[in-house]
């Protein structure tokens, strides 16, 4: 469809170029010529215009050695957020500023990771529209024209019976060349933010599936399933044990992991920006509360994922609560509810494909008879058990990939959610100095400005509170001192020379 459109332009070009030529005398050669440079993008307009990001710094992986990630051979601890949306706003161009913007925010707080989405499925600017069948446009930034943007910038009029084409080659070369680009340039989407990550600094932990609805999740692989009459059940919980479902996961995980990036040519297996795989956000699956269905589908999952993928770490998605046949499911889980939810952190963070145990953290959520001192004393008790569990018996590191406090409490005070990120960051921090497995933490959610439709209630931009803000650095800084970054990296030695 791209090269029938480029064909269908470059003829009109060469028509329109032939009549300045016999009509004209020397002006409309000259723009004559500048419809010929339009011609030669069109035909040949695959040609990446990368060189801006090619320059970022240089990345090695992320690896894991016991139950501590390392880079470069030092130890790695992380301060990092989410930004679930960062892909859905690079699709169009209004709103791709924003992930610029918020990738660069984060690069001046001295955060290292983010975690987002890399999933879109069904759905508006869903980047999987059907099983095996994807938008270019999502995975790459799509920059469109409109005649009445055209019209702005080159002050001419359209008249009756004068096309956009002919109103081109009217124009200076200037406005010609910048119509071109306006209409043709593909800028990645996905390709886009792996991108720009590697030029702030940041590396991505990519999430490739939601066990919730939001962004298309289990629920849309199960009704294409059952739409294509291959389905075995109308239960969302069918994504995990249907033969068809699972080839259906298959062949996006083998499409993205193999996806080569327009932008930066390099595949994403092969790109160190991306610091882990998620397999999948929340995983729950009720209808088998034993756990099998779940851990069937996990271990075949990772086993694939590695299969295909030998560079990047992997990490399942977990919310952290205990299983059935764990003695912590009655001391540490919120309540008894937590336990038949079909997911069961020991065993799933056992599998050997699984590189590091992930963890949320949302104690308004799972309690809501408790005092704000109560939540955070539990919280406190909820880290340290899992952190316990990976120093001693997984033997691997634990990223707390959520966590976050609701503005929507009746008692809630800004300085509340102030104390609760200081006693997970404490605790990441104590960790780190006795080199133990807590290696780091990820706050639910930043955002920038003019993005209130993309918020929660936990949702915040960072810079617009100071005391979240300062913690925030003070806890990227505090980290970097334990890994000996400060002096070698220029941003970081100019954030945390004033917080020693």
């Amino acid at each position: 469809m791209k090269k029938d459109l480029r064909s269908h332009w470059s003829l009109r070009f060469l028509i329109i170029y032939r009549k300045m030529v016999t009509r004209n005398g020397m002006l409309y050669p000259i723009l004559g010529f500048a419809s010929c440079v339009a011609f030669l993008y069109m035909s040949f307009g695959d040609l990446k215009l990368s060189a801006n990001f090619t320059k970022g710094p240089r990345f090695s992986f992320v690896e894991r050695n016991g139950t501590q990630f390392f880079l470069n051979g030092k130890p790695l601890y992380v301060n990092g957020w989410n930004s679930y949306w960062l892909m859905a706003h690079s699709v169009d161009e209004s709103s791709r500023p924003k992930v610029s913007a918020m990738l660069q925010g984060g690069a001046k707080m001295g955060l290292t990771v983010c975690r987002t989405w890399a999933f879109n499925d069904g759905g508006y600017n869903a980047l999987q529209i059907s099983p095996g069948q994807f938008d270019e446009r999502v995975f790459k930034f799509t920059s469109t024209f409109s005649v009445s943007s055209f019209q702005e910038i080159s002050n001419l009029h359209i008249e009756d019976g004068l096309d956009c084409c002919t109103v081109v080659a009217m124009s200076t070369f200037s406005q010609l060349f910048f119509f071109m680009m306006t209409t043709l340039s593909f800028w990645q989407a996905l390709d886009y933010v792996i991108a720009e990550a590697r030029q702030q600094g940041i590396r991505l932990l990519l999430s490739l599936v939601n066990n919730l609805q939001p962004y298309g999740g289990k629920t849309q692989y199960v009704n294409w399933a059952w739409q294509e009459g291959v389905g075995l059940s109308s239960s969302n919980d069918s994504f995990f044990f249907d033969p068809s479902i699972r080839k259906y996961f298959k062949n996006y995980v083998l499409t993205v992991l193999t996806r080569k990036n327009t932008i930066t040519g390099i595949q994403y297996r092969n790109d160190p920006t991306i610091f882990a795989w998620e397999l999948i956000n929340e995983p729950r699956c009720m209808t088998d509360p034993s756990g099998d269905t779940l851990q069937d589908w996990l271990e075949e999952m990772s086993a694939f994922i590695k299969s295909i993928d030998k560079n990047h770490l992997l990490t399942i998605g977990l919310e952290g609560f205990y299983g059935p046949s764990s003695p912590k499911k009655a001391t540490v889980n919120p309540e008894q509810w937590a336990s038949a939810l079909g997911a069961d952190f020991m065993r799933n963070s056992n599998i050997t494909n699984v590189d590091f145990a992930s963890v949320h953290i949302y104690p308004d959520q799972w309690f809501h008879g408790l005092g704000f001192e109560e939540k955070r004393n539990y919280v406190s008790k909820w880290m340290h058990s899992h952190i316990e569990d990976c120093d001693k018996e997984l033997k691997k590191p634990v990223m707390f990939t959520e966590y976050g406090l609701s503005d929507q409490n009746k008692d809630f005070q800004l300085s509340q959610r102030e104390q609760l990120y200081r006693t997970i960051q404490d605790i990441i921090y104590k960790s780190a100095k006795k080199k133990g497995s807590g290696a780091g933490a990820l706050v639910w959610q930043f955002f920038v400005e003019g993005m209130q439709e993309y918020s929660d209630d936990f949702g915040m931009v960072p810079w617009q509170s100071p005391p979240i803000y300062k913690l925030t650095i003070e806890h990227s800084c505090k980290l970097a001192r334990i890994q000996g970054l400060i002096q070698e990296n220029g941003n970081l030695k100019q954030l945390c020379s004033k917080r020693k």
